[in-house]
């Protein structure tokens, strides 16, 4: 037994014989675009203004930072996903790796991350459905629109959409992920078309001064500002490759298809991210840019294209849900994995009959989504959520480093180049990056973990499946 609870043996697919399974239904082009559904989304299409309200226009730099930053991950996700092809990500590797106890914390972590992800995204859907309405003439009750915060009851338009989500998922992996494939086609043109109207605009007055708040990430005019708390934030934007490594379980060649979709997609997204923010900033002044729930759609109406503006704003509400979709899907599997595991209920790892899918925890995730979505903002939700994938990525680095150490000649499909110079990056990135995040973000994800940890000791230390059996063979030594 390792220091921090028992360990996961490699080799172990599932926490005992009986365990049930996910059905491998997918291929490396529905994990590239479970990748490109997931990276591409509300990072670029709302993040965008809050990053610039941060930065300025450097926040073109807090996008290469972050990028940067999620490839070093990008690369220690890849190696380990095809060494330890099953469904869990980051949880799994803490649980063959590190042992229980931290699986625990990044499993927490995680359900945090995909969860208000999900949420975020939702509630930058809402915006945009908002600013496409009133574009053709209908209002709907601010009441409706806003939740407390903002002077309103609940975001409904988060809710439902993020509800509906839940119900695509429970009908069928390969049918979300197929449905998936055809939706981020229309992003992708999408934010290709805003490139090609907006470019023609682009004006360098508009870069300067480039970084008006500087570098570091501090409070000035009761905001956190900087290049660095750009960076912090819009890291929302490039993560959703992790979710690629909680397929595992259920791609057909997991040893082939998880590198080309995790690598695959980062490549892709970066290219498209750099090219749109460039474009966004150099049309439009950050200060008018800034904050904006639609942003790109605002630079497209500001440029006198009102009709290429509802275009986009058109594509950001069919296509912005594939996060939603991506980000539920990964959750889902994560909460499936820690219940199969005996961490935390049984019943939640029961899978469909039907669809092969785990349908009670794809409700629960969906409940509890929603709720957040109607109800909070969307720059504390991102934030929030942020903190809990930089410990994911913090801990799969050095995951990938300590494994190299300490089983140097297991069968790895897939190596990362330098892997003690990219796992170090990785990390250390990650905790500037979390660092960066405002205090407040930073003592509510102490709290939840605070509460996480009282769960684990409380309920599932006592449950757990492999502590059972550690504990089992010890008193059997014992005698």
């Amino acid at each position: 037994m390792a220091i921090w609870g028992p360990l996961k043996p490699i080799n172990e697919v599932a926490a005992d014989e009986g365990s049930p399974r996910l059905r491998p239904t997918l291929s490396w082009p529905h994990l590239i675009a479970l990748g490109v559904g997931a990276i591409v989304g509300t990072g670029i299409y709302t993040l965008t203004g809050v990053g610039a309200e941060r930065a300025g226009p450097a926040v073109i730099l807090a996008f290469l930072i972050a990028g940067a930053v999620c490839a070093c991950a990008a690369l220690a996700y890849a190696e380990l996903a095809t060494l330890i092809p099953t469904a869990g990500s980051a949880y799994t590797y803490s649980y063959t790796v590190l042992g229980e106890l931290v699986a625990w914390v990044v499993g927490w972590s995680l359900i945090l991350e995909y969860s208000l992800a999900c949420s975020t995204v939702a509630v930058g859907w809402s915006g945009y459905l908002v600013g496409w309405l009133q574009a053709t003439g209908i209002t709907l009750p601010h009441a409706l629109l806003n939740g407390p915060h903002g002077g309103g009851i609940v975001n409904l338009p988060a809710v439902l959409v993020s509800l509906t989500i839940a119900g695509m998922l429970i009908a069928g992996t390969r049918e979300s992920a197929t449905l998936n494939i055809v939706l981020v086609i229309i992003k992708i043109a999408a934010l290709a078309a805003f490139v090609s109207i907006a470019a023609p605009a682009f004006h360098a007055g508009n870069l300067v001064p480039f970084a008006p708040y500087g570098f570091t990430s501090h409070v000035e005019g009761g905001e956190t500002r900087g290049v660095m708390a750009a960076a912090a934030i819009v890291f929302f934007a490039f993560y959703g490759f992790d979710a690629v490594a909680t397929s595992a379980e259920e791609t057909r060649n997991p040893a082939r298809d998880l590198k080309i979709g995790i690598i695959g997609s980062m490549i892709l997204c970066t290219t498209i991210y750099i090219l749109v923010a460039i474009t966004a900033v150099g049309a439009l002044p950050y200060t008018r840019l800034g904050g904006s729930p639609e942003p790109l759609a605002l630079v497209l109406r500001s440029l006198g294209h009102s009709s290429a503006a509802n275009v986009v704003a058109g594509a950001a509400l069919v296509a912005l849900p594939t996060v939603i979709l991506v980000m539920m899907y990964g959750q889902s599997r994560i909460f499936f994995v820690m219940a199969r595991d005996g961490l935390l209920p049984r019943a939640l790892s029961r899978v469909s009959k039907r669809t092969g899918s785990p349908a009670v925890v794809t409700a629960v995730t969906g409940v509890f989504v929603a709720a957040v979505a109607g109800f909070f903002r969307l720059d504390e939700i991102a934030e929030l959520a942020n903190a809990g994938t930089l410990i994911a990525f913090i801990t799969v680095g050095i995951c990938m480093m300590v494994l190299r150490r300490r089983a140097p000649d297991l069968k790895r499909v897939f190596r990362c180049p330098a892997p003690n110079v990219i796992g170090t990056l990785a990390v250390l990135g990650c905790l500037y990056l979390l660092m960066s995040l405002p205090e407040k973000t930073l003592v509510r994800f102490a709290i939840w973990n605070a509460i996480g940890l009282a769960a684990y000791f409380l309920y599932g230390r006592g449950r757990s499946l492999l502590g059972r059996e550690a504990g089992s063979h010890s008193n059997k030594l014992q005698a």
